[in-house]
């Protein structure tokens, strides 16, 4: 399994698909802080919130994240790479456990450039503003921009930050069984954003129903997960770590049962 992460890893420094996506999140990123910064300041008109939240971490990792898992698994199906490691002796547990770190490894690459955004805007000491669209390193630079931090409080952020880095990986994991099942990237990529937006309109129900609200916080598209903050709770920035580590793993367990009946030659 080693190997094959290994393999998964060199082939990830060298494709240039992956250098792309990393290149659309850094630009992404550096445009949301341009323009979050221009509305409170009055430069620009507020109506471009929704400009702006195409460009927002969400809405950028609900495309490529699916782009990520059509390059990294549907590209071995077409390769015959997955067909090579079963017939060198490979088990089929291993070839997913391998491509899953490998696709989690590669999700929190093109998220760098929003991590290290935020970092900057919440150094700046300025005010920055995206209104009621900021959701995940969004609301982050909206809500604590502008704040002078204690040195607990910058470890907190270090904390929100990580966590919810975790909930984006575990909601694109998504397409970890969706790829290997249709092996079509097509397929993935468009099954999977019309899935974050059948989320979104989820979200929105859960306000009016507290039982979905329940079902619905035990996945990483639910809860208050993409809006943490300084003023979350401790146990709620423990609880979307869980749920998101065991929606990872359910993920896991869905993709080895429906990759074991399919036949490699």
């Amino acid at each position: 399994m080693l190997n094959l992460i290994q393999a998964d890893i060199y082939k990830l420094r060298k494709s240039a698909p992956i250098k792309v996506l990393f290149s659309i999140t850094t630009i992404s990123s550096i445009m949301v802080a341009i323009i979050a910064y221009l509305i409170p300041q009055g430069k620009i008109d507020e109506n471009l919130t929704g400009l702006g939240f195409m460009f927002s971490d969400i809405n950028v990792i609900s495309i490529l994240g699916a782009v990520m898992a059509a390059i990294l698994i549907c590209g071995d199906f077409d390769s015959r790479t997955f067909h090579d490691a079963v017939a060198s002796g490979s088990s089929r547990a291993s070839i997913i456990i391998g491509k899953t770190t490998v696709f989690c490894f590669s999700i929190l690459c093109i998220l760098i450039p929003y991590i290290v955004t935020t970092g900057v805007v919440l150094g700046t000491g300025s005010k920055f503003s995206m209104g009621s669209v900021a959701v995940g390193f969004l609301n982050m630079m909206t809500t604590e921009a502008g704040k002078a931090l204690t040195a607990a409080e910058i470890w907190k952020l270090a904390a929100i930050i990580l966590t919810l880095t975790l909930v984006y990986i575990a909601q694109v994991s998504i397409c970890i069984p969706l790829a290997f099942t249709l092996k079509k990237p097509v397929l993935v990529v468009a099954i999977y954003y019309g899935f974050s937006i059948l989320t979104a309109q989820l979200t929105k129900l859960s306000d009016s129903s507290k039982l979905f609200d329940r079902i619905f916080s035990c996945t990483p598209y639910g809860g208050n997960y993409t809006f943490l903050t300084l003023t979350s709770s401790t146990g709620e920035i423990v609880k979307a770590l869980a749920v998101s580590l065991i929606f990872i793993i359910i993920m896991l367990v869905v993709t080895f049962s429906t990759f074991r009946r399919s036949e490699i030659k």
